[in-house]
């Protein structure tokens, strides 16, 4: 496989990304991302002048189950991070994968005209990125 194969975070990305409002209890926001087979969540910003949130199941199992908090009483913008990393949908594959790497991340929303086109992760980037798979 050369460089040349490598192809744009667009390639790969999640398109139907869903977004909560942060102050969504953290029950609810498991329903959502049941009902839409998700395993992230966009935070809205509140105005323009917020940055995005992102929340995980990871961040939903060590800050909510591991810690016995109830799901009903804890919100969203309890365990989300923010601000996050975001990307830009030409991006190479490869370099988004590095900075996945460098700071630790596994998703990042992806970013085009100041607005939410997609979600990529490090499953996506693997699954959908690497060219040959099928």
């Amino acid at each position: 496989m050369t460089i040349k194969d490598w192809g744009p975070v667009r390639d790969c990305m999640r398109t139907d990304v869903t977004e909560v409002d942060g102050k969504m209890d953290v029950l609810t926001a498991l329903k959502t991302m049941k009902k839409s087979s998700a395993t992230s969540l966009i935070v809205k910003r509140r105005d323009e002048n917020d940055e995005y949130g992102l929340v995980l199941f990871s961040d939903i199992a060590k800050e909510v189950i591991a810690k016995n908090r109830a799901p009903e009483r804890v919100n969203v913008y309890e365990i989300m991070s923010k601000p996050v990393l975001t990307v830009r949908p030409d991006m190479e594959i490869r370099y988004c994968a590095r900075l996945f790497e460098n700071f630790g991340i596994s998703h990042a929303p992806v970013i085009e005209n100041d607005q939410i086109v997609g979600i990529v992760s490090y499953y996506l980037l693997v699954l959908h990125g690497l060219p040959n798979l099928d």
